[in-house]
């Protein structure tokens, strides 16, 4: 069991399936959260629990696109806490079913904001705190479409190559501050979405995101400080 006490552990994306894993994962092991998100509606009905509690701070009004946005929720976490020792991005999201023909510029401009935009943004803010206390880490959601292109699937799969090409440069730029930088590609997650669209699925090779949420804590913690710019496959069995 890793102990993250006293340590401020700030998640994009919290309330989605993989987001809300790693926040209880991390939650139950000490640490202070702070959770982004457009809405605080949304962060207090999911995490009511933990909205109640001096030590975590839950920011609504989010737009993870948006730099000024983000800069300033920043400022609030380091306001409240003085500090952001890890930076997890679950934020994101998957499209996929047309040709590149026929895929809209719309489509092509949500996939490489919602995927590539908001993390980069979200390291931009974060990494000059971190520099300035010597330490830190940020894990990335990467995917396995990022490493090679498929058919039909053009835009999300250029969005997360997009992503694993800023954790790498991010790495090269930060480890002699002290900062480690990597990223988790899943595999096929296990979630009731995912069943539903995929009924005929042998659901026991997918993974757990439980699972993918535990390779995140090993990344933030002081077992994963030899370890910078990689990205990690956590397929399960598929």
């Amino acid at each position: 069991m890793f102990d993250f006490s006293d340590q401020v552990i700030l998640v994009t994306g919290p309330a989605g399936n993989l987001g809300s894993a790693v926040v209880y994962r991390f939650d139950r092991a000490g640490a202070n959260l702070v959770l982004f998100d457009r809405h605080l509606d949304r962060l207090e009905k999911v995490f009511g629990d933990l909205a109640k509690s001096p030590n975590h701070l839950l920011v609504g009004s989010v737009d993870l696109t948006d730099p000024d946005t983000v800069e300033n929720a920043v400022k609030r976490v380091i306001e409240h806490f003085g500090r952001i020792d890890v930076l997890v991005n679950t934020a994101g999201g998957y499209r996929v079913g047309t040709p590149v023909h026929e895929t809209s510029m719309e489509m092509w401009d949500f996939m490489l904001n919602l995927n590539a935009r908001t993390a980069f943004i979200m390291c931009r803010a974060v990494i000059p705190f971190m520099i300035q206390t010597g330490t830190g880490a940020i894990i990335n959601i990467g995917a396995r479409s990022g490493l090679k292109g498929v058919a039909n699937a053009a835009a999300y799969g250029a969005s997360k190559s997009v992503l694993i090409r800023l954790t790498e440069s991010l790495s090269a730029e930060l480890k002699l501050h002290g900062i480690n930088v990597n990223c988790v590609l899943p595999g096929t997650i296990d979630t009731d979405k995912n069943r539903e669209s995929m009924p005929d699925a042998d659901y026991d090779r997918w993974v757990e995101p439980e699972a993918i949420a535990d390779v995140i804590l090993f990344l933030s913690s002081d077992a994963a400080k030899a370890i910078h710019g990689a990205s990690i496959p956590v397929y399960g069995t598929g």
